[in-house]
């Protein structure tokens, strides 16, 4: 079989959740527990951030800035830094977590009080899924990993109104049209959301040409 070198694929669908996925995920970890309590901490924070998994997984103490509005610096791609604010219940989340350390600390640690590799958040994120499936069938359908996070992060604020420049800026993207694919993603979702409407049978009209009052209108010209 020959293939054109001109032909373009279909781009796979962006993985991103809903809000009430996004509440079942972060309802999975057991608060009750020091690894569920890190745990919704780490997954409200890729959440609220849009933040990669280094970015996460690099995360010091010293980077985060607990003023009005708290904020925290991230370090992405090329080692380019940025800031990014925080809701103030990421804040009081966060800060029973880092009590006691000092700046040079990494946030986010595993059991052995050891810096979070990516694989241990692929792992935590992965293990909240499992458990967000049970409240939630819908989830069993999604490839969900950190970067879907990131993904919901970007739409959501698309749909909250954000401009895509101040959303390019928030994920660290350096080209606009990295981030102009949330921009399509919800013109889709409202493109499908609108096929699903109708006209009220009320302001359905007839063809002009069998309307008396318009054929009177146009005689009288």
């Amino acid at each position: 079989m020959i293939f054109s070198p001109f032909k373009k694929s279909e781009n796979p669908p962006l993985p991103y959740l809903d809000k009430p996925e996004i509440d079942a995920l972060l309802q999975a970890p057991d608060l009750h527990t020091p690894q569920g309590g890190r745990d919704y901490a780490l997954l409200l924070f890729l959440y609220n951030s849009g933040a990669r998994v280094d970015e996460a997984a690099h995360l010091t103490l010293g980077d985060i800035t607990w003023g009005n509005p708290p904020a925290v610096r991230l370090t992405g791609k090329g080692n380019k830094t940025r800031w990014c604010p925080i809701w103030p219940r990421t804040a009081d989340v966060l800060k029973p977590l880092v009590a006691g350390r000092n700046s040079q600390d990494f946030v986010f640690r595993n059991r052995l009080d050891q810096p979070l590799t990516r694989f241990g958040i692929y792992s935590l994120v992965r293990r909240a899924v499992e458990r967000a499936r049970q409240a939630l069938p819908s989830l069993a359908a999604k490839r969900i990993s950190p970067h879907c996070l990131r993904h919901s992060c970007a739409v959501h604020l698309l749909r909250s109104g954000v401009d895509i420049d101040t959303i390019r800026a928030w994920l660290g993207h350096v080209s606009l049209d990295t981030t102009h694919v949330y921009a399509e993603v919800d013109l889709e979702m409202k493109a499908k959301a609108l096929a699903h409407c109708d006209l009220p049978n009320e302001v359905k009209t007839k063809p002009w040409h069998t309307d008396p009052g318009i054929i009177g209108f146009l005689r009288a010209l």
